[in-house]
């Protein structure tokens, strides 16, 4: 018999508390998770097991469903940082496992620690033999940011090969966890009336929208260092887009999958100089200087508006817009797909413009789903014509099926070895290589300076 364990190093951490917890209670209560599964968390406080499951409990917890759950639920005082702690912790680890075989584990490490803990983590828990395979497999869950630039993610990326193979390491974007984002590759792979007209004979422009209501709050000094082109546009953005741009993968696997992806960010263009000045818009809330652990006269970006191309067959010439602020109105995280207008209008054409061609709007968050924007005829005298919409809402077309939470999914899919929806050591090398010579020009003197915005606003006008 082999045993199971989720080791949550970083335990007592807010991403482990109010989103790994919570989403391993929700399967939890699905049946979803085997019954010889165990989670430990790995912490350098001093605490006990029980005071720990008291940390983590939910509110709104079932007192029995927590109850079953709860006895999953170790805790292990150690730094993680540390080759001795590491076997401490891993001797303690294998207590928990059945008495007829001792040790014989598998591991999911799920790094939820600050980007400059990565790398003595893996060296310590290597040390300690946790990351070799056999008799059970072992695999790691690393957060982002994965590296500040593109050397710092080759050298982590390095250093995790030393002690790794690349199919033990799972870098996650919870983006491609949601729903609404692995139907788009449903949408377009298994619905024959898209695929033909997916390409830049058809489609005149694509915008890509991931807003923030909040804003930088206590991370101020992570932030202050990255600014939203690292945070948001190296990661979520460039992932969605890859999605939206991908040729179709000769099966769905995962490596058929990345190897599409990658690909695509290979052949996005290089923005010169000049051009990053021609296709960038940044701006800077008011009061972001007022945030804790933000430099006086800092000049870091919260909001960013990017215009990239892609230079292959499908997509040559074809823009694709890439927004996100913090600060906004709203959160709000949608793909629209502009196509171009009909090459010869038939009909009489209002005297302010031309007759916009068709819009597809998928919506990942909030209101999920997906509308489809045409022309029709308004009804009476006359020929005179009205965008009308088509919408399908995943809370009407599925209200009788809960919507599992991002990191529901991506947990059993790093349980189950499936690959699928994390991210290649050379998608995250592509991803920098497309961002560093943007921050590098912000970083030059003479660089442009945000645009100010007051916070729930729409941020700066962008083209």
């Amino acid at each position: 018999m082999t045993s199971t364990f989720i080791n949550i190093f970083g335990a007592t951490g807010n991403l482990a508390r109010r989103k790994l917890i919570p989403a391993l209670y929700d399967l939890h209560c699905k049946g979803q998770l085997s019954t010889d599964l165990k989670i430990t968390g790995v912490a350098p406080g001093e605490m006990t097991t029980p005071e720990f499951r008291d940390l983590v409990r939910e509110s709104e917890a079932s007192l029995n469903q927590w109850a079953d759950f709860a006895d999953r639920i170790n805790y292990v005082q150690a730094d993680v940082t540390s080759p001795e702690d590491m076997v401490r912790a891993w001797q303690v680890i294998a207590e928990l496992t059945p008495e007829q075989e001792p040790g014989r584990v598998n591991c999911l490490h799920y790094l939820a620690l600050r980007p400059d803990l990565y790398a003595p983590a893996v060296t310590a828990l290597a040390s300690a033999g946790m990351t070799g395979n056999g008799p059970g497999w072992r695999r790691i869950v690393i957060e982002k940011p994965f590296g500040s630039d593109g050397r710092t993610a080759r050298d982590l990326n390095e250093h995790l090969h030393k002690h790794l193979d690349e199919d033990q390491v799972y870098r996650i974007d919870h983006y491609l966890g949601k729903e609404t984002v692995q139907n788009l590759l449903v949408f377009r792979f298994a619905n024959s009336i898209f695929e033909p007209i997916w390409n830049r004979n058809y489609i005149d422009s694509v915008e890509i929208t991931v807003d923030e209501e909040d804003m930088v709050g206590d991370r101020g000094e992570y932030y202050d260092g990255s600014g939203v082109l690292r945070d948001m546009f190296q990661s979520h953005l460039l992932q969605l887009m890859t999605l939206v741009a991908m040729d179709p993968p000769h099966s769905y696997e995962a490596d058929a999958l990345r190897n599409e992806k990658v690909k695509v960010l290979s052949a996005v263009r290089r923005p010169s100089l000049r051009e990053i000045e021609e296709h960038l818009v940044i701006g800077q809330y008011e009061g972001y200087h007022y945030e804790p652990g933000v430099a006086p006269g800092s000049q870091t970006p919260t909001f960013a508006a990017l215009r990239l191309f892609i230079d292959n067959w499908r997509w040559q010439g074809v823009p694709f817009h890439l927004r996100s602020g913090k600060g906004l109105p709203a959160k709000n995280t949608e793909m629209i797909i502009n196509f171009r207008s009909p090459p010869h209008m038939l009909f009489p054409v209002p005297d302010d413009g031309d007759i916009p061609g068709n819009q597809l709007l998928i919506r990942i968050q909030p209101d999920e789903g997906v509308g489809l924007e045409f022309q029709s005829k308004v009804p009476g005298a006359g020929l005179r014509m009205r965008p009308v919409n088509l919408e399908f809402s995943y809370d009407a077309g599925f209200n009788d099926v809960e919507i599992p939470d991002a990191y529901e999914r991506l947990l059993l899919d790093a349980l189950a070895g499936d690959a699928s929806l994390f991210t290649r050591s050379d998608e995250i090398e592509l991803a920098w290589s497309i961002i560093d010579p943007i921050t590098d020009r912000l970083d030059l003197p003479g660089a442009p300076t945000p645009y100010r915005y007051l916070p729930g606003t729409q941020g700066p006008q962008t083209p």
